[in-house]
């Protein structure tokens, strides 16, 4: 079985961390919507930061949950399981 001891929740993470980038990218934006609201929120640089401390930690908490979802689903072994995790992490750092 691929996955799926988590109910492939780990994507939700992602989504997450998805809509916080979104967030970040569209914090000084002036552009109106359809109701005449900025799309902006326009949050200090402080926040901001934190947004994007926050965009690390929920794609490092993505990859956790989807190797241990592999590993408890016999995806993968204890061996494959160290070595998948510790490439993802590294791919995370670039």
């Amino acid at each position: 079985m691929s996955g799926g001891n988590f109910n492939y929740d780990q994507y939700k993470i992602g989504q997450i961390a998805d809509q916080v980038e979104h967030l970040i990218l569209t914090n000084m934006d002036e552009i109106k919507d359809e109701y005449g609201y900025m799309n902006g929120h326009f949050y200090s640089d402080a926040t901001i930061e934190k947004f994007n401390e926050a965009v690390r930690y929920l794609r490092i908490a993505q990859i956790y949950a989807q190797r241990i979802d592999w590993l408890v689903s016999a995806d993968d072994g204890e061996d494959s399981f160290l070595k998948r995790l510790k490439e993802d992490l590294r791919e995370i750092g670039k």
